[in-house]
């Protein structure tokens, strides 16, 4: 563009915004009033536009990512958010004091907060989101549905009525015919969400429903709906701007979720037909025009099987999972945001855009998916991550030496890949899941690895039922196949002959034959001897360095002649051999008495065996006890000492992760000792709730 060209196109979007009562306002610092790997993902963006950012954060993330990456940090109270990210106060106060003339809310906390959106317009301050009745309007899935339906969209019916009784909701549940779902009406992200298969099932689950809605929202108002058995989840990228122009960015397939929440998503959604597309594009720019939209939104879309589609709800925000649809388009997202909220008209019209190639996003998590996908908190005492470059992307908010607090989401990153087809970029998914590595607590990875080489994933056959569908495929036996036992062993004895090495170059004779200690043998081969676990079964590994410099690896009935060396990369350790003519490289990783291997076959852990005089028994919890699977909240505790259960009776409730967990009695049995009340915090392990020992058989 010219001098003179970009003149007159400055001059014409003058006019225009003029012509439409605005003018354009740049904006030159942001509040993020966010945490994580949203906020990191704003400060890069924000930087690239030379905008300074503030960030703030807890008492929890005072060492946080976030809060290096910003040119200003403000500490604004308690880990817990309703004593920190939640404060509608004290953000604005510090928005004042930095000197911002914007809040990006990024997602969760305060994103989707009408109070909040009104306090910045009552401010002064720009909030880069909606406007506060757009997200009335959709916040409240009763009043969207209404608005919905009346602008065109297709949606499902159910009940959305005032009267909140358990008796009027169960009647409206039978007559919409189970199963149904029930929701929080301010909910999202798959918060105060419950199934009800019976009407058995119903009391119970409302009561679950309500109680998350009003810790998450402050509002335990429900609506029913007919549950779509095996539906699709599709949603669609949305944009508005203050000039009344309005674009989709096409759609993204959200369909495989635990709990009702994503961790693999993918753009464009597999198997729609361009009709199917422009269809639902064009419902959710209407939905968008309906509450007079404004910025980044997402429609949501329930789809069954004949591609039929039903509005679910509209998220008044950006998505976790907005960079596969950056990916297929090639865009920033937040880079339009800042400038849709600055009063600029949206950079393109809906005919500019074109959909390239396909994306991954998988969403990598603190969590044990081999536990019903609990999530965990802890150390991230390893992390190396992919590459990254144009094709790969990965938006995180943590590293190495960081903690996955109790009192946060406990997602660590997002994996995000694009090729130029689905089957190459599931390929290019799949190989960057391998060469993830994170220790010092349990993560979702080998699942997602799984999930990405399963034949109905690949071909696409995808719904929110495939995980329970699936589930003998998806959590196979992993086994440890004989050549990564000798890639452990061998790490092992070559990393400490490298360390001798070492320490003999500080030496006055670095060439001692005693620095060798590799039980050398005049006339014979040196043989030693390695002990490891893998699991529960023992292995004795003998290593005999022949005089040629190969070696023999004997263990069990497996015996192979191979050469074994150690290559540096980096900060990784690879240990390269060659078996039978077969050369093949691992990184290997040791963490106190365990050996982690990386390799094609994923990640797997053998232990050194710890000697019995340097272990001991602790206190902990008897056989037959209720424990906390995970550190948390105790929300609720539903008995008393002396009380008798029922194998699965509800115990205790939980709040951790943001999310509700019901603990229940293991066994059938009577209370003896309640070790812990509401509002109590608690870690992994400790026992909650004990029982009567059984009295001894006479």
């Amino acid at each position: 563009m010219s001098k003179h060209t970009g003149f007159f196109h400055n001059l014409n979007r003058y006019i225009t915004q003029r012509r439409h009562g605005s003018t354009y306002s740049p904006i030159q610092k942001i509040l993020i009033a966010n945490r994580g790997e949203i906020a990191c993902r704003v400060i890069k963006t924000a930087r690239s536009l030379g905008i300074k950012t503030v960030s703030v954060f807890s008492d929890a993330d005072k060492n946080a990512l976030h809060v290096a990456m910003a040119d200003e940090a403000y500490n604004i109270g308690p880990a817990a958010a309703n004593q920190s990210y939640l404060c509608q106060d004290k953000i604005m106060t510090i928005a004042k004091q930095s000197g911002a003339q914007a809040i990006h809310p990024g997602y969760g906390f305060l994103s989707e907060n009408v109070e909040f959106a009104e306090m910045c317009a009552r401010e002064g301050i720009i909030f880069i989101g909606p406007p506060s009745s757009a997200i009335r309007d959709m916040g409240i899935k009763s009043t969207s549905k209404y608005i919905m339906s009346a602008a065109g969209v297709p949606v499902i019916e159910g009940y959305h009525g005032e009267d909140q009784s358990d008796a009027r909701l169960k009647k409206e549940a039978a007559a919409i015919g189970y199963p149904v779902m029930i929701k929080a009406v301010r909910g999202g992200g798959g918060k105060g969400m419950r199934i009800a298969m019976t009407e058995k099932e119903f009391d119970g689950q409302l009561e679950s429903a309500r109680r998350e809605a009003m810790k998450s929202f402050g509002d335990q108002v429900m609506l029913v709906e007919k549950f779509v058995e095996r539906p699709r989840h599709v949603e669609v990228q949305v944009f508005g701007d203050k000039h009344g122009n309005y674009v989709y960015l096409f759609e993204r397939d959200c369909s495989v979720q635990r709990r009702h929440q994503k961790i693999i998503e993918e753009a464009p959604a597999p198997g729609l037909t361009e009709e199917t597309r422009k269809k639902i594009g064009e419902a959710a720019v209407r939905a968008a025009k309906a509450v007079n939209y404004v910025g980044a939104g997402t429609v949501e879309f329930i789809m069954d099987k004949h591609q039929q589609f039903y509005f679910m709800e509209m998220n008044t925000r950006l998505q976790v999972e907005h960079p596969v649809t950056e990916m297929i388009t090639g865009t920033d997202l937040v880079h339009w945001q800042i400038k849709v909220a600055s009063g600029e008209p949206l950079p393109v019209r809906q005919g500019d855009i074109q959909m390239r190639g396909h994306a991954f996003e998988a969403r990598i998590y603190a969590e044990d998916p081999n536990n019903s996908f609990m999530p965990g908190a802890g150390p991230l005492l390893h992390l190396s991550t992919p590459e990254t470059d144009a094709k790969t992307r990965i938006d995180t908010g943590v590293r190495q030496g960081d903690e996955v607090s109790v009192h946060y989401d406990p997602m660590i990153a997002k994996l995000v890949v694009w090729s130029e087809n689905r089957e190459s970029a599931l390929r290019r998914c799949r190989a960057a899941l391998l060469d993830y590595q994170v220790l010092g607590l349990n993560t979702n990875i080998q699942f997602l690895t799984d999930l990405a080489k399963h034949p109905e994933f690949m071909a696409g056959n995808v719904h929110t039922d495939f995980i329970p569908q699936h589930q003998s495929d998806l959590f196979p036996v992993h086994t440890t196949s004989a050549t990564t036992i000798c890639q452990a062993a061998m790490a092992m004895v070559l990393r400490q002959k490298h360390v001798r090495r070492e320490l003999a170059k500080n030496t006055l004779d670095q060439f001692s034959p005693f620095w060798g200690c590799d039980a050398m043998r005049l006339n014979q081969n040196s043989t030693r001897l390695v002990n490891l676990m893998d699991g529960d079964t023992e292995l004795h590994i003998q290593i005999v360095t022949n005089k040629d410099g190969t070696f023999t690896v004997s263990f069990e009935k497996n015996c192979f002649n191979l050469t074994a060396s150690l290559e540096q990369e980096g900060e990784r350790t690879y240990v390269v051999t060659v078996i039978d003519g077969v050369k093949t490289r691992a990184s290997v990783v040791q963490l106190g008495n365990s050996l982690h291997v990386f390799t094609t076959e994923g990640a797997r852990e053998l232990r050194m065996p710890v000697p019995k005089f340097m272990t001991s028994v602790g206190e902990g919890a008897s056989l037959g006890d209720a424990v906390a699977p995970m550190p948390g909240v105790i929300e609720k505790v539903s008995v008393t000492p002396g009380q008798a259960v029922e194998k699965g009776d509800p115990l205790v409730v939980m709040i951790a992760m943001k999310m509700e967990y019901v603990i229940r009695a293991p066994k059938a049995g009577k209370v003896q000792t309640v070790y812990y009340k509401s509002g109590d915090t608690v870690q992994k392990g400790v026992p909650l709730v004990h029982f009567q020992e059984d009295a001894p058989a006479t």
